[in-house]
């Protein structure tokens, strides 16, 4: 064991195995404290849309820092104004639409289920409905939302009045139809993607159908884009590909770029339940993080990255079609599940670390790869070189049915 696991092992809480010390980025690479580098294409889980140390959130930093980085909630500041405007605009909320800058994905979605108790309160209406393998975030409220019980019964009770729905329309009815005639429904919490779950796609027209039934039972439809936001799908969010229009989103990770940031944008109604006392944060949309988001999110948008997004995730795509124990690709954009044959994705994420190759596995039969916004040729083809090398390696040390038999 070296040195820093030792002292990782000593000094930090014990939440999980640490794979290398990482000490410097730049672009798509990353190097360990023995200088070794590896190809990053999983951004920080979809954080690090630009790569590592890009130019633009170097500079938006240093000059930002070298003037205000914070004032309290008590004050406005340029970058704050200029963020909701441009969030606003790029999330298509119209006037009425408002802004609340927060400094993650899992305080946006605190602030999201506040949203619901606002709205339902004056019923009596507290039920919310998710989707089975949601993921929300690890605070209590947001942890709520979350079905999978490995991470919600250390802590339970949690918030009471959540009601799991299965992947489908029909189930979709079918809980509607049976918290409706139980009280109602405040509000469903909805991710487009389902990034943890295994870059899980949901069925066609669920979204849509989802929106029918909130609007016809005065419930809010809340979109969970904290991964799929702020153009990690080819799109600003995944929403927009469905031509729905929801009473929220949630969004942080690609937000900044690195910098803790998230943001819950409303929509119509739902924009005038909040007053004053009823939320704030200290550190959100302080000028750092405003400025930060500023610029990336303005980057994005006038070097035309969304179409290499979507581009680039074709290639990557179609590049990993055939290759040894792969079975399928799903997600949009670079967010992309990389399906296999066998409960094997542990295995294919070590080998292809030991490659240096940095990919993760949400769940037993999948790879997730969310790289920065502007990998190129480059990047594509090593990492189609070392990805093929690793799932090559494990397939081959697993055993044929003959093999076994014997």
């Amino acid at each position: 064991m070296s040195v820093w696991q030792d002292d990782a092992g000593r000094d930090l809480m014990n939440l999980g195995g640490r794979l290398a010390l990482l000490v410097r980025g730049e672009g798509s690479s990353v190097w360990d404290a023995d200088g070794r580098r590896y190809l990053d294409f999983l951004g920080g889980i979809a954080v690090n849309c630009l790569g590592h140390a890009h130019p633009v959130f170097v500079e938006a930093v240093s000059r930002q820092a070298a003037t205000l980085a914070h004032v309290s909630n008590y004050f406005a500041s340029p970058g704050q104004l200029e963020l909701a405007a441009r969030l606003k605009r790029l999330a298509g909320t119209g006037e009425r639409g408002r802004v609340f800058l927060a400094n993650s994905g899992g305080e946006a979605n605190e602030m999201a289920i506040k949203l619901s108790r606002l709205h339902g309160r004056d019923t009596g209406r507290s039920t919310v409905l998710v989707v089975e393998g949601a993921f929300h975030g690890r605070t209590m409220g947001a942890l709520s939302l979350t079905p999978k019980a490995a991470y919600r019964e250390p802590f339970e009770p949690v918030l009471p009045g959540v009601r799991t729905v299965q992947r489908s329309i029909e189930s979709l009815e079918e809980a509607f139809a049976a918290a409706v005639a139980d009280g109602g429904v405040a509000a469903m919490v909805v991710e487009p993607i389902q990034g943890e779950a295994g870059v899980v796609e949901l069925p066609d027209g669920f979204l849509r159908r989802a929106r029918e039934l909130t609007s016809a039972h005065d419930a809010l439809l809340i979109l969970d884009e904290v991964q799929t936001g702020a153009g990690r799908t080819g799109e600003w969010f995944a929403f927009q590909r469905e031509g729905i229009v929801p009473d929220a989103v949630t969004v942080a990770k690609s937000i900044a770029a690195g910098f803790p940031m998230g943001a819950l944008i409303t929509f119509g109604d739902a924009s005038e339940l909040f007053y004053p006392g009823t939320h704030n944060s200290t550190f959100g949309g302080n000028p750092l993080a405003s400025a930060t988001a500023n610029a990336i999110l303005a980057h994005i948008e006038d070097e035309g990255l969304l179409a290499n997004v979507v581009a680039r995730g074709a290639e990557l795509r179609a590049g990993v079609d055939g290759l040894p124990l792969v079975t399928g690709t799903r997600g949009a954009g670079l967010l992309i599940g990389i399906t296999l044959a066998a409960p094997v994705a542990a295995q294919v994420r070590e080998a292809a670390h030991e490659r240096g190759l940095i990919v993760n596995a949400p769940a037993d039969d999948v790879i997730r790869i969310a790289p920065a916004y502007t990998i190129g040729d480059a990047e594509v083809a090593e990492f189609l070189d070392l990805f093929g090398a690793a799932v090559s390696a494990v397939a081959a040390s697993i055993p044929t049915p003959t093999e076994t038999l014997a």
